[in-house]
């Protein structure tokens, strides 16, 4: 059955129950307690305004015909006949009529005006919510969508369609399915046209910002008002223009970021390379101008240089895997590994700087072999071994150990310079960030701990650090021993504190 057919049906039961009410007044009046004609009168008054209040005017209306007859019929001379013997009471007939219509007109209208109030009070209580989300959004990310929802779960809509031209594409929200409306939205969106159907069960509105328009609306049996749709459609309106402004702002920021980045890898590049350069051309010079005449002292000079160059393609691959893990790109190349010999390779590594400040080595004995990738595990360690020489004091030694607990690995890295304190502790691991502590200021990107921890994050660990202030630093790669998939993928970080 047609939704027209079922009001059509509606009415006609109202229309029977007034008169239905008109009759058992009569009944009432005429049967069961007989009263005069006044008081019949005003009986049949007071049903057809309780009928005009409760159900509308063309109820009462009914009523009001349905009285006047039954009144003519059972209360004036001559009873039961519709003829009116004394003229003065027709007067009096034409008056209850035209009060009764009166009456009920106006209290059609007051419960109109009363219906009209709470609806718009709902009206503005949605769109205070809606507001309100609007103005405590702070991701750009999906902004067009979540309206979408929003404007369904506020608005209690079964279908809602929000479509932004800039991207071409449909946010569809509600339990309730809308094909093919994606031309009137478009036209909608290009002309800045609005579009109801006969029926007004849908509603194609334009969007507009500043007179343009910047996208289009479908709604499904919107009950709103005029101005309560141009209201919800300029808060969409604002809410696309504050998500385009943070996505703005979040590129912005995410470009300064990239930028800064560049400057302080380019400016730690430089300041690394230039030792090794240094010592390589020094080597170069007195090879070339032949001022080495001993040839135990020439071969002295190419050993150095060998180093050099070494230590610089170390440094150019330590630059390159920083900059991959700062793009989001870190791919893992999983195999199994002796922790002691990640040890023992970075520790070859730092011969020279142990000179000054003794580098220890001292794994557990029987300690499990750990899948991970060992080109940027030792990365990782020696990120924290450049910071034990940086920031302990001269003749002081560095320790690097390794033991496993918890199903864990843990290759540890002990200094015992100034130390950290507890607030500065989580502090390290965030970019740029330098302590001043010790004497002078250590060279550094402020690079090593973040890239660090973003590497054992990659392989289901985290670093760990144990420190207080003046009794040295201990940072640990917590390994876990658990086979992961060798799938080259990055797995989650077990984000362990202490």
């Amino acid at each position: 059955m047609s939704e027209r057919a079922t009001q059509t049906m509606s009415l006609a039961a109202r229309f029977a129950a007034s008169v239905a009410i008109v009759a058992g007044v009569t009944f009432v009046c005429y049967r069961v307690t007989p009263v005069n004609a006044t008081t019949a009168g005003f009986a049949y008054l007071l049903a057809v305004l309780l009928i005009a209040a409760g159900w509308g005017l063309w109820e009462s209306i009914v009523a009001s015909v349905a009285a006047m007859l039954l009144y003519n019929y059972y209360f004036l001379p001559p009873i039961e006949t519709l003829t009116i013997s004394d003229p003065q009471n027709w007067a009096a007939l034409f008056a209850f009529v035209v009060t009764a219509v009166i009456a009920s007109h106006l209290s059609t209208q007051a419960r109109r005006r009363t219906e009209e109030a709470l609806r718009q009070k709902r009206e503005m209580e949605r769109l205070y919510a809606l507001s309100r989300a609007i103005l405590l959004a702070e991701s750009a990310r999906d902004g067009a969508k979540e309206m979408a929802h929003q404007i369904a779960r506020t608005f209690e809509l079964p279908a809602v369609i929000l479509y932004e031209p800039t991207t071409g594409i449909f946010h569809r929200a509600g339990p309730a399915d809308l094909p093919g409306v994606e031309e009137k939205l478009k036209q909608a969106a290009l002309q800045g046209t609005q579009y109801t159907d006969t029926r007004g069960d849908l509603v194609v509105t334009a969007i507009r910002l500043g007179g343009k328009p910047i996208g289009s609306l479908a709604l499904v049996r919107p009950e709103l008002s005029d101005s309560a749709l141009q209201a919800l459609v300029n808060l969409v309106a604002i809410d696309l223009e504050q998500a385009h402004n943070r996505e703005a702002v979040s590129e912005a920021a995410g470009a300064r970021r990239s930028q800064e980045l560049k400057s302080t890898l380019l400016d730690a590049i430089a300041h690394e390379f230039k030792t090794p350069l240094t010592g390589m051309k020094a080597a170069a010079s007195a090879l070339r101008t032949g001022s080495v005449s001993n040839e135990s002292s020439r071969q002295e000079l190419v050993t150095v240089l060998d180093e050099e160059i070494d230590r610089l393609n170390q440094l150019v691959s330590e630059a390159i895997e920083t900059a991959r893990i700062e793009a989001g790109k870190l791919q893992l190349n999983r195999d199994w590994h002796a922790p002691e010999e990640l040890l023992t390779d970075v520790a070859r590594e730092f011969q020279a700087a142990s000179a000054v400040r003794p580098l220890g080595v001292k794994p557990a004995p029987g300690l499990p072999r750990v899948f991970v990738d060992a080109d940027l595990l030792r990365l990782a360690l020696r990120q924290l071994v450049h910071n034990a020489m940086r920031y302990s004091l001269a003749g002081t030694a560095v320790t690097m150990s390794a033991h496993c607990m918890d199903n864990r690995v843990f290759l540890t890295v002990t200094d015992y310079g100034p130390g950290i304190s507890e607030r500065d502790q989580e502090r390290i691991f965030e970019k740029f960030t330098r302590l001043q502590a010790g004497p002078g200021h250590p060279a550094g990107t402020g690079m090593g701990l973040a890239i660090a921890r973003e590497i054992l994050r990659a392989h289901g660990g985290d670093v760990i650090v144990r420190s207080r202030e003046g009794a040295g630093a201990e940072f640990s790669l917590a390994i876990p021993l658990e086979c992961p998939a060798t799938d080259n993928s990055t797995a989650t970080a077990i984000g362990e504190k202490q």
